[in-house]
């Protein structure tokens, strides 16, 4: 029985169950079948590091307090956060990695640094 590689159609030799002819061909077609997901994870990700970013730039020292549009001018979104922690008194703290942060009043939020003893 004769194969083709699935991404260039060269003539396979070796294994029956060979699928590619090269390590880059099959590397390139999974880049293509994988593509979609691939840019929305990336737009994803680059929106939770900046969030980051921008979080521990405004908490240089673990604690502190930010204006809601000092976050909002550096390109913070909100929509963003990899995890939330909700205390026993119920109030929830927004995490982007391990920078976070809690909204004191309509415009304040207070950041925290993740601590080791809180468990997601």
């Amino acid at each position: 029985m004769t194969t083709n590689c699935l991404e260039c159609e060269t003539k396979l030799n070796g294994r029956s169950d060979k699928k590619f002819c090269s390590d880059y061909c099959r590397n390139s077609y999974n880049n293509k079948l994988n593509r979609d997901h691939t840019v929305y994870m990336r737009k994803v990700n680059n929106n939770l590091r900046k969030n980051r970013r921008i979080l521990a730039k405004f908490n240089p020292k673990g604690k502190g307090k930010v204006h809601r549009l000092a976050l909002l001018e550096e390109g913070f979104n909100f929509h963003y956060f990899t995890n939330i922690y909700r205390t026993k008194a119920g109030k929830e703290y927004y995490f982007c990695y391990d920078q976070g942060y809690i909204k004191i009043d309509e415009d304040t939020y207070a950041l925290v640094v993740k601590q080791d003893y809180v468990k997601f």
